[in-house]
């Protein structure tokens, strides 16, 4: 059994390194494409990220549209939220009631429990509420039958561990190493301007700046950040590979694009101050 146990995390390791490396490396669509499928069955369901992803890209930080902001009871980035504002992507209101208010009194103290178990736990389970919604899901009888390959593979995964305490250490932990995208999503996002409302057509860029920041590193780090550290240059080209993302970032920063459309740079934040 631990030669089965040592095969299958040798081999999830080789498909993470593989989907990550192809991801941030190549400029190629195919492999992106390829490597998106690959991460499908080891993480989340790609349709679900795909259409909440894009969702983000076009309303990014409005407080109503954005589901990535959306986080009652526990979370809450604005006090207007406190207004129990209509989700538009839940298509539901966000009551803020009394169990609102508790969390959010004290929402510093769970942040980064919740960021390293139940995120994971939350991404698991938007992905599985998308495929048996009445929304118009693509290819929808694979995406149930990848779902489904992950969900017997997993535990049998963990059942090849000798013992109980070895299964619980494993699930933690591979549960907390996810923690990592998503507080450089909160570093990124949460400390940055929210709206009210849709953009309008004449303010997309605006929006698109101002609602993200970049976070200071040095490039020794990319691989760690794999581009999430620039996100202002993703927002404004998400469709250039993150491994070009520095290169466009003096020409972002000069403010040549800025200039064009009356904006200005957002303040670059080191890691330690986005959380604060």
């Amino acid at each position: 059994m631990g030669h089965v146990a040592a095969f299958n995390l040798s081999l999830m390791v080789v498909l993470i390194i593989a989907s990550v490396a192809g991801a941030l490396l190549s400029s190629i669509a195919a492999i992106h494409a390829l490597c998106g499928g690959l991460m499908g069955y080891l993480w989340i369901y790609i349709g679900w990220w795909k259409r909440n992803h894009n969702f983000h890209h076009i309303v990014g930080n409005s407080l109503d549209f954005d589901s990535d902001l959306q986080h009652l009871p526990l979370f809450v980035v604005s006090s207007k939220l406190f207004n129990s504002l209509t989700s538009y992507y839940y298509e539901r209101k966000m009551n803020f009631d009394s169990v609102s208010r508790f969390f959010v009194n004290y929402q510093h103290l769970p942040f980064y429990p919740v960021m390293c178990f139940l995120a994971r736990i939350n991404l698991f389970a938007q992905s599985i509420l998308l495929l048996i919604s009445n929304k118009k899901v693509p290819d929808r009888c694979q995406e149930i039958l990848g779902v489904m390959v992950f969900w017997v593979w997993y535990p049998l995964l963990v059942s090849c561990l000798p013992n109980w305490g070895e299964r619980f250490i494993f699930v933690l932990a591979s549960f907390s190493v996810t923690s990592i995208q998503h507080v450089q999503f909160c570093l990124d996002h949460f400390s940055s301007i929210v709206y009210v409302g849709p953009p309008k057509g004449n303010d997309w860029f605006e929006k698109q700046t101002m609602g993200t920041v970049d976070i200071l590193c040095s490039p020794l780090m990319d691989w760690f950040h794999g581009g999430l550290q620039f996100q202002v240059e993703h927002h404004l080209f998400p469709r250039l590979p993150r491994c070009h993302l520095r290169n466009i970032s003096p020409i972002v920063k000069e403010h040549k694009l800025m200039d064009h459309y009356g904006s200005k740079h957002p303040k670059e934040k080191p890691p330690s101050e986005s959380l604060l």
